[in-house]
């Protein structure tokens, strides 16, 4: 899977405004929050400014294209929704390497060595675990779950 590919399956995730007052991020449109981005017109963010901004700051960070083609996504939609530095802890967490939340070349080799489909697999359980732990599960757990439920069924 490439970014273009990526990122269609991602907006769908992605409401196009919203202001949940239980949302930490504040004010968001196409996933782009207020808080992660302060200095961004969040309300005049367009397709395409977002589109940047998930290629530099998400899929470039995270390595994306150096992974297994059915691990990309995944990692990619949970640096997303959780952040890159947690999206690469759990990488890191499910192909047992030390946890330093930087993908440098341990991490992508035993990314490579290992079957991708199972690994999307532990990976997207490792994620849903930590969730589970998270103050906003209460609140957000259908949206959440659903999200990895459906990026299960690529």
């Amino acid at each position: 899977m490439n970014f273009d590919e990526a990122f269609e399956k991602l907006i769908g995730h992605e409401g196009v405004l919203s202001d949940n007052k239980a949302d930490k991020g504040g004010l968001t449109k196409f996933g782009i929050s207020q808080r992660a981005y302060p200095s961004v017109d969040i309300r005049a963010l367009t397709l395409d400014d977002a589109k940047r901004i998930y290629y530099i700051d998400y899929w470039m960070k995270c390595k994306c294209e150096l992974l297994p083609t059915s691990l990309r996504f995944h990692i990619f939609d949970a640096a997303v929704n959780s952040g890159v530095n947690r999206s690469i802890l759990w990488l890191q967490e499910a192909v047992k390497v030390k946890q330093d939340g930087i993908i440098g070349p341990l991490t992508i080799a035993a990314a490579q060595t290992l079957d991708g489909d199972k690994l999307a697999m532990k990976y997207n359980g490792t994620r849903l675990m930590f969730m589970t732990e998270l103050d906003g599960w209460r609140v957000f757990s259908r949206g959440w779950a659903r999200r990895i439920a459906e990026n299960l069924m690529l």
